[in-house]
């Protein structure tokens, strides 16, 4: 296990009607409140008009950010500091799913920079410091609730990439499960991809002694799995939906990738995907994992994925390694299916015109040459996209 650092400062009140228990935790860190969401879903379902009560009821001032995309645009976080600057905000309060809170973390560190905020995501170094950030989260996925992380879109380059700093990580998040009910089964789907993802970029790494994250990663993996289609079945089951509420969050937080070496491999390559057609991300990731195992799985990689398969699948294991790990990785690809999720790029609208171009992007983006747990060249993304046709 390498040496490592983990920090997760955010404080979590997770359980039903602890909304309640927001205003007294922003009175903390400002009284005047950036209140950040994304296409309106929130009033349809009630979310936006009990937190506005609520800031109302405690004297909060509350200035409006709508409209966040579901890539967060690089043009709503220079929208949104500058109102962060022309009202004096205090702190930003993001209800939504990741790329409402991905958002909300980036404006806060725009706030201290007089640069342009696109430019955190080709130097980290630059944030040096940010507005308190507090999230209700209404959609598990990202793990956005409790990390350092954002990842924003430039469509003027056609990038999409990430930046993160300890100040970016939010002083409390607000997990209400019964939040999620009204989330719409594709993105239930999708979610579940998008924590399924996290966990396995982080399984798979070079550093083979990091017995307690492996294991940790088992755990939460079993349990999306688990619970998912409990989810999809009825959308308003409590425990499903604590149970993906919490895995979210603890597949990011540093739990399962701190002490391990190595960069993602799926991430960077779906970016590309959603920077050029703007799909959703837990999706592309999907299509794109099971591809990625097929390809990587070699002599060196059997073992690691034998014991994917056996620890999170419980295929039986036997002497013919190979078999093992293709059973796994069959496993999660026919779980993907069973969530009703597209597995080929064509069913959501891309076509082979741009694989080249995104492909090259992927590794002028990313580590995928050089410390990935398979190392990529631009020639092998295209070869593993070419395979999700």
């Amino acid at each position: 296990m390498d040496n490592f650092q983990f920090f997760a400062p955010t404080k979590i009140l997770f359980g039903e009607n602890q909304i309640e228990a927001l205003p007294q935790e922003l009175s903390q860190l400002g009284k005047t409140v950036l209140l950040a969401y994304g296409g309106g879903s929130i009033k349809k379902n009630g979310i936006y008009q009990t937190v506005k009560s609520l800031l109302e009821e405690h004297s909060f001032q509350v200035i409006e950010l709508a409209g966040i995309e579901p890539n967060p645009r690089v043009e709503t976080v220079r929208k949104g500091a500058k109102l962060c600057h022309e009202h004096q905000v205090e702190v930003i309060l993001a209800v939504g799913g990741g790329s409402t809170i991905d958002c909300a973390k980036a404006i806060a560190a725009a706030y201290y920079y007089d640069g342009d905020p696109w430019e955190f995501t080709k130097d980290r170094s630059l944030i040096k410091k940010a507005l308190p950030v507090a999230t209700v989260l209404t959609m598990a996925a990202t793990g956005s609730e409790m990390n350092a992380g954002a990842v924003i879109t430039n469509l003027a380059t056609n990038e999409k990439l990430g930046t993160g700093a300890a100040c970016m990580k939010p002083k409390v998040s607000v997990l209400d499960p019964t939040y999620t009910y009204s989330v719409p089964r594709y993105q239930t789907a999708a979610g579940s991809a998008d924590m399924l993802s996290h966990l396995i970029e982080n399984y798979f790494s070079p550093t083979t002694s990091a017995t307690l994250q492996d294991h940790l990663a088992e755990g939460i993996m079993k349990t999306v799995i688990e619970y998912c289609p409990k989810a999809l079945k009825v959308p308003e089951d409590y425990e499903a939906r604590a149970n993906l509420m919490w895995s979210s969050s603890l597949a990011l937080n540093g739990l399962t990738g701190s002490g391990k070496a190595g960069s993602w491999s799926c991430h960077p390559i779906e970016h590309e995907l959603s920077a050029y057609y703007d799909i959703t991300h837990g999706i592309g990731l999907a299509i794109i994992t099971p591809r990625w195992m097929e390809y990587v799985l070699n002599d060196q990689t059997v073992d690691k994925f034998v014991q994917f398969a056996t620890n999170v699948w419980g295929i039986p294991y036997n002497k013919n390694k190979f078999e093992v790990a293709k059973k796994g990785i069959q496993a999660l690809y026919d779980c993907f299916v069973s969530w009703g999720i597209p597995m080929t790029l064509p069913e959501v609208g891309i076509d082979q015109s741009q694989l080249k171009l995104m492909s090259e992007q992927a590794i002028q983006h990313s580590q995928l040459n050089r410390t990935a747990y398979v190392r990529l060249e631009a020639k092998d993304v295209e070869a593993i996209l070419m395979n999700c046709f």
